[in-house]
């Protein structure tokens, strides 16, 4: 410990200068013997190599303190600096050994070992370097990095002989070369070969990950199908438990076969035939109720005692389904999904033998379904949105569609591709309703009749003749706007639904309709009409009365003509006053019957003779309920 070093405080107090002054103050000292040693070269010949192998003998110079010539140290600082160039000295033992020998662990959880500081500071000041300044990074020929203060300072010094404080290497102040650098980092190549190990095993557990979350969701769906087929059997074994117990305790009777598909379908109910023909046994009874959330149409299926409804499920971009319901276990039920290019159904019809389903889409689309298969059999591209569909009663072959344009399309299923007969309508007002007429004997053999009704009225149709084009029914063109109609093939009549025309003021505009005294808030019923016709043939109907209604101002209405065979004929019709469903008694119109409806307006009607000896159905938005004959037949409701 020769006495050239300064105090350690001399030296801190140095470095507090240095930082105060700002890099853009601070030179670089440099000695006046910078020129003496800037002609010196390291020399790499034979003949130093004895020098090199001496300084290699005694060690690596610790590092220590920058230093000056002219000051002497007492012993308690020669002291002070030989635990600090101790210190030094191990951390560069700790590096070199981490460098040969790989990776060392730190002692306890608080302490680094030398490799995870080194590039960070200077070994020979222990201070961080800067990115300019007089302590900026700098390197020597041997790749060693130090503060250009510090490095030069120590070349400066005679006693080190121009020698690389860590590794000996002989070199002068001209092999100094300062690196422009705002930071060094020095990658590790092992972990660098270990990174697409790491992402690939990342990937591989990523992609794993998706596929569990793939099998959770299949297993909750599989879960929720369950349950749902749990609840549909506990159901129907309630309803096949409630069946046997009324099957045991009935006494024995003869029971036809419409009574007994009505056991079937609603045990508990005594179907005596005697009790049925005694008092008020023509009287309906609401027998059952069924939640079927958007709704729209319907029909019945009387052979595979089902219903299928057109409904939308509800939330946002709601799906279009078939749903079909089962009578003999209501509460089962299947839906069956739309195409999403079939958009919402406007109307459907069961084939008269059943097994097929004829729907008619907004979609443009005409579409037959099978009723075992849940599939779709035919599917026939329309050139607007079809509005209204029929089958033809003389023929299976042959199905009708109404557009919106006013046009009628006829389409024999034994040919797939396109219709076999296209029809300009009256006018172009949308067909919102087609009836197939059962064949007329005054017409020749093969000829096909048909019954449309649009707003300005009904229109009649005879195909496979001389004369195709549509024929106006008479006095049904100035009732006002034709909303609804409906038709019962066994008895031949004819009811046609009006409402009256919007009057134009002569002074409003167009689009500005001014409202007549009968009529009232957009949505409510207004002072309609129904109308009575009977077809007689040969193109020819007879009015047989007529009578007022409140009707629907907006909406179509849909009704249903009810032939009890042996009793008086029925209509059933919705007022939209009071929400109820009227039936009727024809030709006179007279009120026979108020069956309570539900808050929302009635959207479709339908009766069936060949089921339950007479069930009529009606659909709201929300709910199908189901009326019954029978003076016995216990009800939920009886007006």
């Amino acid at each position: 410990m020769a006495g050239g070093f300064p105090t350690y405080l001399e030296y801190l107090q140095y470095l507090e200068q240095a930082q105060e002054m700002g890099e853009d103050q601070v030179a670089i000292l440099v000695d006046d013997d910078e020129e003496e040693d800037s002609d010196y070269e390291v020399d790499y010949n034979d003949g130093d190599e004895e020098d090199y192998n001496d300084g290699e003998e005694d060690g690596p110079v610790p590092p220590t303190p920058r230093t000056s010539s002219g000051s002497r140290s007492t012993p308690s600082q020669e002291a002070l600096i030989a635990r600090s160039s101790y210190n030094v000295a191990e951390e560069n033992e700790v590096s070199r050994k981490t460098t040969e020998g790989g990776e060392t662990s730190s002692q306890g959880g608080g302490e680094s070992t030398g490799s995870e500081i080194d590039g960070l500071f200077c070994p020979i000041c222990m201070d961080a370097w800067t990115n300019g300044g007089e302590h900026q990074v700098c390197c020597l020929p041997c790749g060693h990095l130090y503060g250009a203060s510090c490095i030069k300072r120590w070349l400066q010094q005679r006693k080190n002989s121009g020698k690389c404080p860590q590794c000996n290497r002989k070199c002068s102040m001209k092999d100094v070369r300062v690196i422009y650098a705002r930071q060094i980092v020095a990658v590790d190549h092992q972990l660098r070969k270990k990174v697409p190990a790491l992402e690939a095993k990342c990937a591989s557990f990523e992609k794993k990950d998706n596929e569990w979350q793939m099998k959770e969701k299949e297993w909750q769906r599989k879960e929720a199908y369950l349950h749902t087929q749990v609840h549909q059997l506990t159901e129907r074994t309630y309803y096949l438990e409630q069946l046997l117990e009324e099957t045991q305790n009935r006494p024995s009777r003869l029971f036809n076969a419409n009574e007994s598909s009505l056991e079937q379908f609603m045990p508990g109910h005594n179907l005596d035939l005697e009790f049925r023909n005694k008092g008020p046994s023509g009287k309906f009874v609401l027998q059952e109720e069924l939640q079927v959330d958007g709704a729209k149409f319907f029909d019945v299926d009387a052979s595979s005692q089902c219903f299928i409804v057109a409904r939308r499920l509800f939330g946002m971009g709601g799906m279009h389904v078939l749903t079909k319901v089962s009578l003999i276990a209501p509460h089962e039920r299947e839906n069956i999904q739309l195409p999403v290019n079939t958009k919402a159904a406007r109307d459907i019809r069961i084939a008269p033998n059943g097994r097929l389903v004829l729907l008619a889409s907004l979609g443009k689309k005409l579409s037959v379904m099978s009723m075992e298969s849940n599939n779709t059999v035919l599917s026939y591209d329309l050139p607007a949105a079809a509005w209204s569909c029929s089958w033809d009663l003389s023929s299976s072959h042959y199905v009708y569609t109404g557009l919106q344009n006013g046009k009628l399309l006829v389409f024999d299923m034994r040919q797939t591709l396109r219709p076999l007969e296209s029809f300009d309508g009256l006018t172009c007002n949308p067909i919102h309703t087609v009836h197939s007429l059962l064949p007329d004997l005054t017409l020749p053999s093969g000829v096909r009749s048909l019954l449309t009704a649009s707003s300005v009225g009904l229109c009649h149709w005879n195909f496979g003749g001389n004369e195709e084009r549509p024929s106006l029914v008479p006095e049904s063109e100035n009732q006002g706007v034709c909303i609804a109609l409906a038709y019962c093939p066994s008895s031949n009549h004819i009811v046609a639904s009006f409402r009256p025309k919007i009057e134009i003021a002569c002074d409003m505009a167009v689009s500005q309709p001014s409202l007549t005294p009968a009529t009232s808030l957009m949505g409510q019923g207004v002072q309609g009409s129904h109308i009575l016709y009977k077809n007689v043939g040969n193109r020819c109907y007879q009015k047989l009365g007529s009578t007022s209604a409140n009707v629907n101002d907006i909406r179509l209405a849909k009704s249903a003509i009810i032939d009890r065979q042996n009793h008086d004929v029925l209509f059933a019709s919705s007022n939209e006053a009071t929400c109820e469903l009227f039936l009727q008694e024809l030709p006179s119109f007279m009120v026979v019957q108020r069956l309570k409806s539900q808050k929302h307006p009635v959207r479709d009607v339908k009766y069936t003779h060949d089921l339950c000896s007479g069930l009529l159905s009606c659909l709201s938005e929300d709910k199908l309920q189901l009326f019954l004959k029978g003076s016995n037949a216990t009800g939920k409701q009886n007006t």
